[in-house]
């Protein structure tokens, strides 16, 4: 019995942090005094909240109490896990390597990393349970030694392959992963990543965060620099996990099992929770010091958790969902605090796979079924749908339910599967009760277990019979075991209390920035985005003066200096840096406007850094005033969204004078005025001076920095300008002209003259469309390095380029720049953004050849492809879908409504839709504005124009022709394809292409987005977007008929074409009986400009062809009954 003082005592500060350290490992052990918790034995077997802290109230409450605590009863208790943990887990344990294999027996030949974490993590938690006592008998630090052997035997077999993770920071693939398997005893690799699904970021995801929580509890695992220079490279690893597509958590990549990787959420969430978890964290513990923190690029991650949070309730785009979910969504990682996404994710988990035995992994999951031949690698095509009704279940997914309802304080779902798991359980012959790793269905149940899967009794997986253990699943059954037990709290389990929204955990150190915002979907309402404004010279900060807007100078904020981002890229260079293990440090990515509204302490200074908008760009979107400032907007709206770290962010905002000379002048200063005002867009602004913002700011300290001071000088601040430019003041505008008139000459005409002749032409010629032209011709002839006049052919072009920018020539400003072949900065990460929310993104000139992009390429890749599809057919084009992927990718990220309905992005038909749309807006007498001679800005705002969906105004042949070239569909549009599949064994035609129903039902299902993709690929082989608005149309009147008559089916093939044809030929029949001028001129156009829903309009036709080929002695009806259709 402990005494009122004593309780006291025990939960005190100094009592908490007062512990005595064990061993040349300095395995830490809490003080041998019972500390407090405020929930009682009883209400946590029945599932109970457990309470992270003692309240003030609570602690009230004792003042009048004793806490008893049954010493000798839980150190029985204790005694028995850790006898059964020996027998069950340490059993198995490499003596050499310290890995543990899959499957526990006597012949042990392969170790698995994911395996050897969760049985490090039941061994720490009966360590952290053993904490609490005096008497321990040595386990403590048998037990802390153990766990920190198995983490670090999985950093040693890594740090063999640190040059994969060298080549994976260069090029994400399977073929530089990490390997995921090794020799038990060797801790060699086992098997190539050309036969093996290595590539699985959730494993070294699960490591991080796993390391993190151990050096918490007081384990020290990092010994030397050099591995905390690895671990650092681990974190570069994985931060792009949003954009890699994996193998996922069963190895198998896509539900197909084609060796086909796809993204996939639970990835992807692992990541965005071991990023929380791991940044500013020092890997050495409390006894670390500056070279041992680890760094996250805040981008990186804001970026895995919005995709992770998009993604959901989905695993991937074959898989609907998974199990892989639950320990993304609940213990370990704690990745979401959505509440309402979190329990639509887990309820349809439930809903969907959860068996009488346990849950599915995946629906038409064939792993260890009876039917799944062992001897290939790869199943067939359609080979899935032997497996549907007849998956596995696996009962350790049970645990994850368990674990969370204790979590959560749930004591209905505690219970639940409290029972769910002991009825599972099983015997070996030495006593102890172990989980099976799996119940399958027997042969001969095969088919009851398809019409009724709850109607049959599966058999347990058989290697406990053998007394042989399925190590992940004990190894989470030691842990729930512990919990429900009262032997171990949540706050041991999960010491930096992932669990907890990231307002509530304790912060590491104020020294490094953290993830403290108040909701994890969005930051606070208050939240004040500090705007600072540099100008580039004293007299354009005397020339703002003068209207009210306070600037500062480089000069003026000394000792503070501004970097470029650049420059901080560069000092990011040497975090990480390795030479031992051929490691480079963080790869050379720009930084991000997260990144860059920190302040950085660097080497002793304060440096802000300004946004990659600001830079110089060589691309022409940067001589667009409008585009600027909308951009700028767009990113302080950014700021305000997504921002969740501690401090708020500092905007630097470089004024530079040739950015506001001209007609834009006005915006500009508009703009400044509305910061100066405190708003922006419904955003708070705060200006003022630099240094009477940092003490509100978020600051990074680079101490990494420190022990490399030769580095220091390499460092470039941003100047101030002294040099006088040509122009009398600031706001002198230069004569500029919408669109420039003249002679455009035919190229054909100076083909076959001579080189010298076209040179003398450029001289006495003065129309920037001519000299563009001439200019070409040269450039093809002669190259890029051929001299003419002051300079090359690239520096004529580029000066050329420059003018036709001042002068608002954009359709020479893209003729130029295309011609050189340049591509916008961020055009990758744009495409990534479409890509990674399902779509697709397809690059290529309207009626020309397509490719399809269905998965993040480089910048490489990504400009041989645009420049091969569209400057052969439209020069222009080249740049001009590169300014609309720009545009694409900002717009599915803010708001994504836009493209609801729209699964493949095809930029060159977004594009026809963009000039047909100009079209509409000029009338039949006017002159439609060429796009390429629009304004990026006015070709950005187009394009929002385009996909707002506000076509109330426009005749139904336009509003199909906007919609066709948009691809955009019907929200249930998949589904009824689906459906129509299902009743024609023959298959669909559309424009001479087949879409059978085998294998495509027998290898997908509906709820996969890959049949989805497989419609859309049906659909692209139509030529004319209004035929392929109709098309969608008449599967949805062929569903609707279908629906309303359930016996029916089509026998023969389903061909669109002939459909439509036939609907056509009626309507024009009607017409002709209705006039008396005959039908020559009805056209389809003229079809397609009628109403959908009229009493004669384009459904009734359609119906009627429809129901003409059902009753055409193509019927096949399955019940004896005319047919009753509408």
């Amino acid at each position: 019995m402990i005494s009122e003082k004593e309780a006291e005592e025990s939960i005190s500060p100094d009592h908490i942090s007062g512990r005595r350290r064990r061993s040349i490992f300095m395995v830490t052990r809490y003080d041998t005094r019972v500390r407090y918790r405020s929930f009682d034995a009883d209400s946590m077997m029945d599932g109970g909240p457990p309470s992270p802290a003692l309240s003030t109230g609570t602690a009230q409450k004792l003042q009048n109490k004793t806490l008893f605590f049954d010493y000798d009863n839980t150190l029985s208790k204790l005694d028995q896990y850790y006898r059964r943990v020996k027998r069950l887990i340490l059993r198995y344990m490499s003596p050499t390597i310290g890995l543990f294999p899959q499957i526990g027996g006597e012949n042990n030949d392969v170790a698995y990393v994911r395996d050897s974490i969760y049985c490090a993590m039941s061994v720490w938690s009966l360590y952290q349970a053993y904490s609490r006592l005096d008497d321990d008998k040595g386990r403590i630090h048998e037990l802390g030694q153990s766990a920190v052997r198995t983490m670090r035997g999985v950093l040693f077999v890594w740090m063999r392959q640190a040059h994969n993770v060298e080549s994976f920071k260069q090029g994400q693939g399977p073929m530089n992963a990490l390997h995921s398997k090794f020799y038990y005893k060797t801790g060699d690799p086992v098997v190539g990543a050309d036969k093996y699904g290595h590539l699985q970021i959730d494993v070294v995801a699960l490591y991080l965060l796993t390391l993190v929580q151990m050096i918490t509890s007081g384990l020290q695992i990092i010994y030397t620099t050099d591995e905390a220079s690895f671990i650092q490279n681990l974190v570069y690893y994985i931060e792009r996990a949003y954009r890699v597509p994996d193998y996922g958590m069963w190895e198998r990549g896509s539900r197909y099992n084609n060796g086909q990787c796809e993204l996939h959420a639970s990835s992807i969430g692992m990541t965005k929770a071991a990023l929380e978890a791991i940044n500013g964290f020092n890997v050495f513990g409390s006894f670390g010091t500056s070279s041992s923190v680890i760094y996250v690029d805040i981008d990186a991650y804001n970026r895995n958790r919005t995709i992770f949070e998009t993604l959901l309730p989905r695993e991937s785009a074959s898989k609907n969902t998974d199990t892989a979910l639950l320990p993304t969504m609940t213990f370990p990682s704690f990745a979401l605090h959505d509440e309402k996404l979190k329990s639509r994710t887990m309820e349809k988990i439930e809903r969907k796979l959860k068996g009488k035995y346990g849950f599915k992994r995946f629906l038409r999951d064939g792993y260890r079924t009876v039917l799944e031949d062992v001897d290939k690698n790869y199943y067939d095509a359609g080979e899935t749908k032997n497996f549907d009704g007849i998956e596995c279940e696996w009962p350790m997914f049970d645990l994850f339910y368990l674990i969370d309802g204790i979590f959560k304080g749930n004591p209905a779902q505690v219970e639940v599967y409290k029972a769910r798991v002991n009825d599972l359980l099983k015997q070996l012959p030495a006593g102890d009760s172990i989980l099976p790793m799996y119940y399958y269905v027997q042969r001969m149940d095969i088919e009851d277990a398809r019409r009724d899967p709850l109607s049959i009794s599966r058999r347990s997986s058989k290697e406990w019979i053998d007394g042989r253990v399925h190590l992940m699943g004990n190894a989470l059954y030691v842990i729930a075991s512990l919990l429900l037990d009262n032997l171990l709290h949540v706050n041991e389990l999960d010491p930096i209390r992932r669990y907890l929204p990231a307002s509530e955990r304790p912060r590491k150190s104020i020294r490094y920035s953290f993830f403290q915002r108040l909701h994890d979907s969005g930051t606070a309402s208050d939240l004040i985005v500090q705007v600072v404004l540099i100008a580039e010279s004293s007299r354009l900060q005397s020339m703002l003066a003068t209207y009210g807007i306070q600037t500062q100078t480089p000069h003026q904020i000394e000792p503070i200096q501004i970097w470029s981002t650049w420059e901080l890229v560069k000092a990011y260079n040497y975090l990480g840096l390795n030479p031992k293990l051929g490691l480079t440090g963080r790869p050379p990515r720009p930084i991000g406007i997260l990144g860059t509204s920190k302040i950085y302490r660097i080497c002793g200074k304060l440096v802000l850094c300004y946004p990659i908008m600001f830079e110089q760009s060589d691309f022409y979107l940067s001589h667009d005033m409008d585009l600027v400032i909308d951009d700028l907007k767009a990113d302080i709206t950014f700021l305000a969204k997504f921002w969740k770290l501690s401090g708020r962010p500092t905007f630097c905002m470089v004024l530079r004078e040739s950015d506001l000379r001209g007609e834009h002048f006005g915006q500009m200063l508009n703009l400044l005025a509305s910061f100066k005002r405190g708003d922006c867009d419904g955003v708070k602004i705060r200006t003022g001076r630099l240094q009477n913002l940092v003490s509100t700011s978020c600051i990074e300290h680079l101490d990494f920095l420190q022990n490399m001071p030769e580095v220091t000088m390499q460092f470039k601040a941003f100047e101030e300008i002294t040099t006088v430019t040509a122009y009398r003041s600031l706001t002198d505008i230069p004569r500029a002209t919408r669109k420039i008139s003249g002679y455009f000459i035919r190229p054909e005409e100076y083909e076959l003259k001579s080189t010298w002749d076209i040179c003398q032409c450029l001289k006495t010629c003065d129309g920037t469309r001519m000299q563009s032209k001439l200019l070409h011709i040269l450039l093809k002839r002669e190259g890029p390095n051929f001299y003419i006049e002051d300079g090359t052919l690239v520096d004529k072009i580029e000066r050329l380029a420059k003018k036709a920018a001042n002068t608002r020539n954009w359709q020479v400003v893209r003729f130029c720049y295309s011609i050189l072949g340049k591509i916008v900065d961020s055009l990758v990460p744009s495409v990534t953004s479409v890509l990674v929310r399902g779509k697709q993104v397809t690059i290529g000139v309207f009626g020309h050849e397509e490719e399809t992009i269905s998965k993040p390429i480089t910048p490489a890749e990504m400009k041989t492809m645009i420049y091969r599809l569209c400057q052969p057919h439209d020069i222009c084009q080249a740049v001009l879908q590169q300014e609309l992927l720009i545009s694409i990718g900002k717009l599915i990220s803010t708001t994504p409504e836009l493209f609801d309905g729209i699964l493949q992005i095809r930029i060159g038909w977004v594009t026809h839709a963009m000039k047909l749309e100009l079209e509409y807006e000029c009338g039949e007498d006017g002159e439609p504005d060429k796009i390429e001679e629009l304004s990026p800005s006015s070709v950005n705002h187009l394009l929002q124009r385009i996909l707002a969906k506000d076509l109330s105004n426009r005749t139904p042949l336009q509003r199909r022709q906007i919609n066709g070239a948009l691809n955009r569909v019907p929200s249930d549009f998949y589904d009824r394809v689906w459906e129509i599949l299902e009743r024609t064994p023959d298959g669909i035609a559309v424009a001479g292409s087949h879409f059978p129903q085998q294998p495509t039902l027998s290898d997908m299902t509906i709820y996969e987005r890959n049949f989805s993709l497989s419609v859309e690929n049906l659909l692209s082989k139509v030529a004319d977007p209004a035929y392929g608005q109709i098309i969608c149309e008449t599967f949805m009147v062929v569903s609707m008929i279908l629906r309303r008559n359930p016996e029916l089916q089509f026998p023969s093939v389903l061909d669109m074409d002939k459909l439509i044809w036939e609907a056509f030929a009626n309507f024009k029949k009607d017409r002709e009986a209705a006039s008396s001028e005959g039908t020559a001129g009805i056209t389809m156009n003229t079809f397609f400009n009628v109403p959908q829903e009229e009493i004669n309009g384009t459904t009734s036709y359609l119906a009627k062809a429809i129901v003409n080929k059902l009753l055409s002695g193509q019927l096949n009806q399955t019940v004896e009954q005319s047919c009753h259709v509408m």
